[in-house]
């Protein structure tokens, strides 16, 4: 098989599972329990992480909650700032975000919260217009993905904050599939809380972070749960060691190759794409093409079904678009967002390459999916 599929999750590399192995066989100690050896050593694995996760994010150590991944940290942002507040009740947003932020927004509307969401355009760029118009002085929290899961579109995150800033309105970002693979500084964007998996930048599942700006924890979030006092209170319960352990190798890890590798996984899906638009005529390439993650490639394939493609290439790996839509009936609402035809985005493939993606499979690749469309657009034409 050839992963593809980068976006929904990411190999764990063999480096981040030989920092975690010592925390899932001998040092198995409570790091809430610092009275003896193994207590501490786990308490200062855990610290050692979270001042790697900082370094790569351009953040103080004690400005990061781990939690058990994206999910969790955007729940925790936004419904968190939401139960703190006594005035402000609307809450802006994009119809392009994961489902871990639209839905804590739909629950919000059903307690009487307003939910605006910006426009996007054809290439999944918020409108910075409409923003202007849409952010005002009753917004109490602006939260906006930093690079799309399905179409890799970058959105100018510093912009948007100096919108949202001006009206003193909080702003949230879910960076998850960012972080790692582009340069993130929350110093330089001025973000107020900003969401990490570890999964998707070769670490372990269930594990992540929050940054919550300093401050904020003296102000506005309340936790989603309550219990021992972790992590300063905001997110109680026994920490997941080997797992925090991982999220901080793999931030190390990034904060060292991250330029190297986007430049190379960024080579290899150019010639990606090229080799396919080469053979397949009047293939679509969707989002920004420019400022995009490196590794993502959604293609639209006129004439077949983006399932039936997938499931003729049963040596490839990848998907119709978000993981956490699969087996959904209806089409992509990120691809209907940004102006795709129901039938189009039914015939959209996202293609995602990463750090153990070789130059060689590329080849293999284009020549697999060339075979499988051709195949079905010669049975829909009744071809024996």
């Amino acid at each position: 098989m050839i992963y593809l599929d980068y976006h929904a999750t990411t190999p764990l590399d063999p480096r981040v599972l030989a920092a975690m192995r010592p925390y899932l066989e001998v040092e198995f100690g409570n790091p809430s329990n610092t009275l003896y050896l193994s207590g501490r050593r786990a308490a200062a694995a855990v610290e050692d992480s979270r001042e790697k996760v900082a370094a790569l994010i351009g953040a103080r150590p004690h400005e990061l909650v781990f939690t058990s991944g994206a999910t969790e940290s955007n729940n925790l942002a936004i419904l968190g700032v939401a139960r703190a507040s006594t005035e402000r009740r609307k809450m802006v947003s994009t119809p392009i975000e994961h489902k871990s932020v639209l839905e804590p927004l739909r629950y919000l509307s059903s307690l009487g919260f307003e939910a605006v969401y910006l426009p996007v355009d054809l290439y999944g760029r918020v409108d910075l217009e409409a923003a202007q118009r849409l952010i005002d002085e009753e917004t109490l929290l602006v939260s906006v993905q930093a690079a799309n899961n399905e179409i890799g579109t970058l959105q100018d995150i510093a912009q948007i904050v100096a919108i949202a800033k001006a009206h003193g309105a909080l702003v949230h970002t879910d960076a998850a599939q960012a972080v790692g693979k582009i340069p993130v500084d929350v110093e330089t964007w001025g973000v107020d809380l900003l969401s990490i998996s570890a999964h998707k930048l070769y670490g372990p599942k269930g594990v992540g972070a929050l940054y919550v700006r300093e401050g904020l924890r003296k102000a506005p979030l309340v936790p989603l749960a309550f219990g021992g006092g972790q992590e300063g209170g905001l997110r109680p319960g026994t920490l997941n060691v080997p797992g925090i352990v991982g999220l901080g190798e793999a931030c190390a890890l990034a904060y060292r190759e991250m330029y190297q590798e986007a430049d190379r996984v960024r080579r290899l899906r150019d010639r990606l794409e090229e080799g396919i638009k080469e053979r397949i005529p009047g293939v679509k390439v969707n989002g920004e093409l420019e400022h995009r993650l490196p590794g993502n490639s959604s293609l639209t394939f006129p004439g077949v079904e983006a399932d039936a493609l997938i499931l003729n290439m049963p040596e490839l790996a990848l998907s119709m678009g978000s993981a956490c839509n699969s087996g959904a009936l209806e089409p992509s609402y990120v691809l209907t967002a940004i102006g795709l035809s129901r039938e189009d985005a039914s015939s959209t493939v996202r293609i995602g390459i990463g750090r153990f993606t070789q130059a060689e499979e590329v080849e293999i690749v284009v020549g697999k999916i060339t075979e499988a469309y051709f195949h079905l657009i010669d049975l829909t034409k009744g071809a024996p």
